[in-house]
C-alpha cells in the first residue's frame, strides 16, 4: 500500500481551512492543522479528525511575520520527524487570511500593511520554505476570493491581496511544473462561517447572500474542501494554474 499523503493546511482552526482539513483527513491524509490564535479550536478540529479514524496535529504560527512562517516550519518538522521519519509532505494548502478595512476611504494604513502581510506576503514565503519539503508530484491549492473577480469597491484593499494570489498561482504552477507539482486556487463566494464577523446570523443578509446564487443558498465550508480535495487528488492531475470559481454562480450576473 502506498504511505498516505501529508498535508498542510494553514487556517485550519475554524470554518474553510477546518472543513478542509476534515476532507483531506477523511481522504487519508495525515493533515498538519494550523492556527494563529485559536488553541481551543484548532485543537477540536483535530479530536474530531481523530474521532473519525484520521490522524492530525496542530501548530501554532503567526504568519503576520516572516520569523512566524519559518516558526510554522520547524514545528511541523519537528512533529513529522516523530511521526513519519520525514520533513517532507505532498499537500500544501493556503488558506490562512483576514478581512478588514472597506473601501479605499475607510482603509487605514495599519489595516492595509496587515492585509498584506496575512494574505500575500506569509503565502509568497510559506510556498517558498515548503517548496525543499514537498515532494514532486505534490499539490499546491491557493485559496483566493471571488471579490478578486469583479469590481467590488467595498472591500477594495482584501480584493487587491486575493488579486495578488491569482498572479502567484499562475507563476508557481509555470515554475513547479517540471516537478509533477500542480498549483492552482479556489475563489470562494459568500460561505456560511464567521470570517466577516457572522453577519450572516442577519436573517436579511442571509436571504441577499442566498439571492446572488443561483443555486438559491449560501456556501457552506464543505462546498470548498470538496472542491479542494479534487485539486489535490489524483484525478486533477492535468488541472494546474488555474482559477476555480467557487462562488456558486454568484457571477454570473
Amino acid at each position: 500500500m502506498p504511505e498516505p499523503k501529508v498535508a498542510l493546511v494553514t487556517g485550519a482552526s475554524r470554518g474553510i481551512g477546518r472543513a478542509i482539513a476534515l476532507r483531506l483527513a477523511g481522504d487519508g491524509a495525515l493533515v498538519a492543522v494550523h492556527f494563529a490564535h485559536h488553541a481551543k479550536a484548532a485543537a477540536e478540529t483535530v479530536a474530531e479528525i481523530e474521532a473519525r479514524g484520521g490522524q492530525a496535529f496542530a501548530v501554532r504560527a503567526d504568519l503576520s511575520t516572516l520569523d512566524g512562517v519559518r516558526a510554522l516550519f520547524a514545528a511541523t518538522d519537528r512533529t513529522l520527524r516523530k511521526l513519519t521519519g520525514a520533513r517532507e509532505f505532498d499537500v500544501l494548502v493556503n488558506n490562512a487570511g483576514i478581512s478588514q478595512g472597506g473601501a479605499l476611504e475607510e482603509t487605514t494604513e495599519a489595516e492595509f500593511d496587515e492585509l498584506i502581510a496575512v494574505n500575500v506576503k506569509a503565502p509568497f514565503f510559506i510556498v517558498r520554505e515548503a517548496l525543499p519539503r514537498l515532494r514532486d508530484g505534490g499539490r499546491v491549492v491557493n485559496v483566493s476570493s471571488g471579490t478578486s473577480l469583479f469590481a467590488y469597491p467595498d472591500e477594495l484593499a482584501y480584493s487587491m491581496t486575493k488579486g495578488s494570489i491569482n498572479v502567484m498561482t499562475r507563476a508557481l504552477a509555470k515554475q513547479l511544473g517540471p516537478r509533477g507539482i500542480t498549483v492552482n486556487a479556489v475563489a470562494p463566494g459568500i460561505i456560511d462561517t464567521d470570517f466577516h464577523g457572522g453577519w450572516l446570523r442577519d436573517p436579511q443578509a442571509r436571504e441577499f447572500a442566498a439571492s446572488l446564487s443561483p443555486l438559491g443558498r449560501v456556501g457552506e465550508p464543505a462546498d470548498i474542501a470538496d472542491v479542494v480535495a479534487f485539486l489535490v487528488s489524483d484525478d486533477a492531475r492535468w488541472v494546474t494554474g488555474a482559477l476555480l470559481d467557487a462562488t456558486g454562480g454568484a457571477l454570473l450576473g
